[in-house]
């Protein structure tokens, strides 16, 4: 591991309260923890591991050098702190900002379904967070597409998306785009939840393939709230790929899912 570990659990460490939450949630010692942060001493295979699903990231990826490793998580980079106005995005999507409804209901974790694009005849399984940060909504996906066979599963490709979110009338708009290596953007429209509770939300999610030939698809999506605290580690570990008939995917998704009403050569999701 290199000696960017550190500066790197810190930057991870400062979108939490505390080091000492991250510790706890992790289930490390503070003092160990610190070992770390300060370069004195190096996390076992183990431990990286578990910091690394912690956080959603790969052990190798927090050796990254910093630069990097900041533009890989989505931050700013050496723009950090400066004011948002300065971002022509944030200019462009003000008038959104203003008139969307508040989303304050939704933030949360989510299990996000849908076929995949990339292996059509499979369930991708996605873990979405949703967050309210300086007046606005935005939100993060992590996908593995790695097939889930009932034993271990070989790493395969891995894509962390960032987005903004905004209710817009009654419908939810979701555009987002593959921070690692920024060449797709997506876009989600879900219809929002009437009820008290939050369980699934249906919608639809457009976007390509990403194979050679990067096919733009579309498919139904749901999302599953999963609450505003979760176990991140074992979360985590569900986030693959899935055959449709795989029981660990219920009926009522599979039926969701599979529903594809085309009327007059549109795709429609009710």
């Amino acid at each position: 591991m290199s000696s960017y570990l550190g500066e790197n659990l810190r930057l991870l460490c400062s979108h939490y309260r505390s080091i000492a939450e991250v510790c706890r949630k992790v289930g490390i010692n503070r003092a160990q923890f610190n070992k770390y942060l300060s370069g004195e001493s190096q996390p076992t295979a183990y431990n990286l591991k578990r910091i690394g699903d912690f956080f959603g990231v790969e052990g190798y990826e927090l050796g990254l050098p910093g630069d990097q490793f900041a533009r890989l998580i989505g931050a700013r980079g050496a723009q950090i702190g400066a004011p948002a106005e300065q971002d022509p995005l944030h200019a462009m999507l003000q008038p959104l900002r203003e008139q969307s409804g508040d989303l304050t209901r939704y933030c949360g974790y989510y299990f996000e379904y849908a076929n995949c694009m990339s292996v059509p005849g499979t369930i991708l399984l996605s873990l979405v967070h949703m967050r309210e940060e300086g007046g606005a909504f935005l939100f993060e996906r992590q996908e593995r597409q790695v097939l889930s066979t009932g034993g271990p599963a070989e790493e395969s490709a891995r894509c962390r998306y960032l987005g903004a979110a905004f209710q817009l009338q009654d419908r939810l708009f979701l555009i987002d785009y593959e921070s690692l290596t920024v060449n797709e953007m997506s876009q989600t429209i879900l219809i929002p939840s009437f009820k008290s509770r939050i369980t699934r939300l249906n919608g639809l999610k457009t976007g390509v393939s990403s194979g050679d030939r990067r096919t733009p698809a579309c498919t139904r999506v749901v999302w599953e709230f999963l609450g505003t605290e979760i176990n991140r580690i074992s979360t985590y570990r569900q986030v693959m790929l899935y055959q449709p008939d795989d029981p660990r995917i219920d009926e009522d998704i599979r039926q969701r899912l599979a529903q594809a009403p085309v009327r007059e050569g549109l795709f429609e999701v009710e």
